[in-house]
C-alpha cells in the first residue's frame, strides 16, 4: 500500500525513517516578545546608569560643542532603515556578544566613575545600553547593522582636554583659509594668529567658529553618507578619510560670509547668521560628499558596488 511521507521525515543510509534537524529543532523567529524584551532590558540598563545618561543629556542640551548628540538617534534610525534589507534571514540567536558588551560597559563605566574619567564614564554607559539590546536581538543583527551600532559613539561628549587639542590647529587652518578666500572675493581682511579683522571689527575664530562647534556634526554627516549610500569599499574609506577636510571646508564656506556680516552689520545679526549658517552647512557637506563621489566616478574609479 502506498502512503505519503511528511516533508519533515527523511531516511538515513539504512533506510530507516528519521526526522530532519529542522523539525527536531525549529528555527527561532521574531515576535513581539523580542521587541518587548529589548525595550525592557534597554530600560533596565538606562535606569542602572541614570546619572551618566543625565549628564549626556545635559551636554546635548546646554553645550553647543556637543550638539551632535541630539542627531544621533536620527542617524542610527536612518542607517537601520537604509540597511534593513540586510536583516533578511536574521534570527534572534546568539546572546553571548550582548552579554559580553553588558559586562564590558559596566566595567568601563565603573572605572570611569572611580578614576573620574568622563569619556569612560559616558562611553561605558553607551556600551551597556547597546549590549542590552544586542542580548535580545542576537549577534547576527549586531554584525549586519554594525555601522548603526558604531554611530552610538557620537553620543559620548568630547572631553575638554581633547576638545582644546583639536580646536587650536583647526582654528589656525580655518583662519588662514578664510582670509585667503575672503581676499579672493575682494574683501580686505587682516589676520593676526586666529584673529581676523574687517572694517575695523575684530572677529576671533574662537568666537565665530572655535573649530569644534560643528566639526563633529559634520563628521557625523560624512559617516552617515558613507554607510547609507551604495559605495564600493574603496570610496567608502575615501569618504571617511576625507571627512576632516570636508568639515574644515564647510567651516570656511560658512565663515567667509560670516566675517562679512560681522564687519558690516550689528553683532546680534551676525551671531544669528552664524548660528543659522552652521545648520545649513550640514546640507552643504552632504552635497559636497556627493560631488566627491561624482568626481571619483569621473576619473573612472568604480564608486558603486
Amino acid at each position: 500500500m502506498d502512503f505519503c511521507v511528511p516533508a519533515w521525515v527523511g531516511s538515513d543510509r539504512t533506510g530507516k525513517l528519521t526526522m530532519s534537524n529542522k523539525q527536531m529543532k525549529p528555527e527561532a523567529r521574531w515576535g513581539w516578545g523580542h521587541l518587548a524584551g529589548a525595550l525592557a532590558l534597554l530600560s533596565a540598563a538606562v535606569f542602572a546608569s541614570l546619572e551618566p545618561w543625565r549628564d549626556i543629556v545635559t551636554y546635548a542640551s546646554h553645550d553647543e560643542e556637543s550638539s551632535q548628540i541630539l542627531l544621533v538617534p536620527i542617524v542610527v534610525a536612518w542607517i537601520v532603515w537604509v540597511r534593513r534589507e540586510r536583516l533578511a534571514g536574521c534570527r534572534p540567536v546568539g546572546r553571548l556578544p550582548g552579554l559580553m558588551m553588558v559586562g564590558l560597559g559596566w566595567l568601563v563605566m565603573s572605572m570611569g566613575n572611580r578614576h573620574q574619567i568622563q569619556s569612560m564614564w559616558h562611553g561605558g554607559t553607551v556600551i551597556l545600553a547597546a549590549g542590552a539590546v544586542v542580548t535580545v536581538v542576537g549577534q547576527a543583527v549586531c554584525f549586519r547593522l554594525l555601522p548603526a551600532l558604531a554611530a552610538l559613539a557620537f553620543l559620548v561628549p568630547v572631553p575638554a582636554t581633547a576638545r582644546h587639542l583639536i580646536a587650536y590647529p583647526l582654528q589656525m587652518v580655518t583662519a588662514r583659509a578664510t582670509q585667503a578666500c575672503a581676499e579672493m572675493l575682494g574683501m580686505s581682511v587682516d589676520r593676526a594668529g586666529n584673529l581676523l579683522s574687517i572694517n575695523g571689527t575684530n572677529v576671533a575664530i574662537a568666537e565665530a567658529c572655535n573649530g569644534m562647534r560643528m566639526v563633529f556634526t559634520l563628521l557625523m554627516v560624512c559617516y552617515t553618507f558613507a554607510f547609507t549610500t551604495r559605495l564600493s569599499g574603496l570610496v567608502r574609506a575615501l569618504v571617511l578619510i576625507c571627512s576632516p577636510l570636508v568639515a574644515v571646508a564647510c567651516n570656511v564656506v560658512r565663515l567667509v560670509p560670516t566675517i562679512y556680516v560681522y564687519g558690516n552689520y550689528s553683532k546680534e545679526r551676525a551671531e544669528m547668521f552664524h548660528d543659522v549658517g552652521g545648520w545649513v552647512m550640514l546640507a552643504v557637506g552632504y552635497l559636497l560628499l556627493m560631488g566627491v563621489v561624482r568626481l571619483v566616478q569621473w576619473v573612472a574609479v568604480p564608486a558603486r558596488p
